[in-house]
């Protein structure tokens, strides 16, 4: 498989993270996102999907 070729993931912030438990910041921060309504192209790994659903009610993911 090539890079060009790699699986990514659609991830758009849709919940504040002012509130939550340090861990969630740091994992929106990890996922490059600290503002809402912003979205970033992501790989589609194991450690990606973890992220994800450490976070999952405050991010929409499209594939």
């Amino acid at each position: 498989m090539s890079e060009t070729a790699q699986k990514t993931v659609k991830v758009t912030q849709t919940g504040s993270p002012i509130g939550r438990k340090p861990g969630q910041r740091e994992t929106l921060i990890g996922l490059g996102l600290n503002k809402m309504h912003r979205s970033r192209e992501l790989e589609d790994t194991p450690a990606v999907r973890g992220m994800i659903r450490k976070v999952a009610h405050l991010i929409k993911v499209e594939d």
